[in-house]
C-alpha cells in the first residue's frame, strides 16, 4: 500500500473488542484510532482496561495509532475544568495504549452565531489543553468537524497557527457538511496535516464511500502521499440497512448496498476498507 498505514474507528464494525480485531484483520489494516470499545469511550477507560486492550492488540500486530477521544466536543460555554481533567486522564489511556495521537476539537459554537466572537475562549481552552499534553508524549491532533470552531479551513488555519504544538486531521466529508470546498482547504492547510480521516461525502452532506463523493479525496490523498503523508484512519460512516436482503431478488443486487447502505456494520466497514484501497492502488 505505497508504505501507507492505515487504521480505522473500528467500532464502526462492533461493539466488542474481539469484533474490532476480526475486523481490522481481515481488512489487512495496520491497527486502529480506538474510539470505543466495550461500551466505554476511549476517554473513560481505566488504566488497567487500557493496558489489557494493548496486549490484546499486540498479540495481534496491531497497534494504536491515535486515541479518538471527545476532547473538545463539549460547548464554549461549558464547564472546562473537568474536561481538562479528563483530557489529562486521556493523555494517561494513551500512553498505556501505546498511542502517540490524541485526536481532540476545537468546542461546539452556539447556533446562529459568530464564531469569532468566541475566539479568545477557544484560544485559551487550547492553551490549557497544549499545556497539558508537554511532556506527554502524546501529539494533539484537531479535526475539523461540523459546527465547532475549527469547522472551516480559515479556523482550522488559525488554530494550527497559533499552536504549532497541535497538527491537523482532515476530514474531507466534514468540510463537505461545513460548506468548505476541499481542494481549497486542502491547499491552505496541508503543511499542517498530520494524518487524514478517510470519509467521503456528496454535496447533500449523505457520507458515500471514498472517491464516490465531492471530497476530492482521491486527489488529495494522493498529494498527501507525494509529500511524504503515510498515515490514514477510515471512518467510514456508511448507513447500516438490516433489511437490505428483503428488498432483493435472490442472486440480483439491488445497488443500494453497493453505494448508500449496507447490511449489517461489518459490511459497511468492509466496503469503507475496499473503497480507500482502490484509492491507494492507483495513488
Amino acid at each position: 500500500m505505497k508504505n501507507c498505514f492505515v487504521y480505522a474507528f473500528a467500532d464502526e464494525a462492533s461493539d466488542n473488542l474481539d469484533g474490532q480485531i476480526a475486523a481490522l484483520k481481515r481488512n489487512h489494516l495496520s491497527g486502529i484510532e480506538l474510539r470505543n470499545v466495550d461500551g466505554e469511550s476511549v476517554s473513560g477507560l481505566s488504566i488497567a482496561k487500557a493496558k489489557e486492550i494493548r496486549r490484546r492488540l499486540d498479540d495481534h500486530g496491531l497497534i494504536t495509532w491515535s486515541a479518538g477521544s471527545p476532547i473538545g466536543k463539549i460547548g464554549i460555554k461549558d464547564a472546562f475544568a473537568p474536561h481538562l481533567d479528563q483530557l489529562r486522564h486521556t493523555l494517561d489511556v494513551a500512553n498505556e495504549l501505546g498511542a502517540k495521537h490524541l485526536r481532540m476539537f476545537s468546542f461546539f459554537m452556539p447556533v446562529n452565531e459568530d464564531p469569532a466572537q468566541y475566539r479568545d475562549e477557544v484560544m485559551e481552552r487550547l492553551a490549557r489543553m497544549v499545556e497539558a499534553a508537554e511532556g506527554s508524549g502524546v501529539l494533539l491532533c484537531h479535526e475539523n468537524e461540523k459546527g465547532i470552531y475549527g469547522d472551516i479551513a480559515s479556523r482550522c488555519l488559525d488554530i494550527l497557527t497559533t499552536f504549532p504544538q497541535i497538527k491537523g486531521i482532515f476530514d474531507p466529508a466534514n468540510f463537505i457538511q461545513s460548506g468548505q470546498e476541499t481542494l481549497s482547504a486542502w491547499e491552505m492547510l496541508k503543511p499542517f496535516i498530520e494524518y487524514m480521516h478517510i470519509k467521503d461525502s456528496l454535496p447533500d452532506g449523505n457520507v458515500v464511500p471514498s472517491g464516490c463523493g465531492a471530497g476530492n479525496v482521491p486527489q488529495i490523498v494522493r498529494e498527501f502521499i507525494a509529500m511524504g503523508g503515510r498515515h490514514f484512519t477510515i471512518e467510514p460512516h456508511l448507513t447500516v440497512f438490516s433489511g437490505l436482503k428483503l428488498l432483493e431478488r435472490e442472486g440480483i443486487e439491488s445497488g443500494i448496498g453497493q453505494t448508500h447502505a449496507y447490511e449489517n456494520s461489518d459490511a459497511a466497514f468492509d466496503a469503507a476498507c475496499k473503497a480507500f484501497a482502490g484509492i491507494l492502488k492507483e495513488a
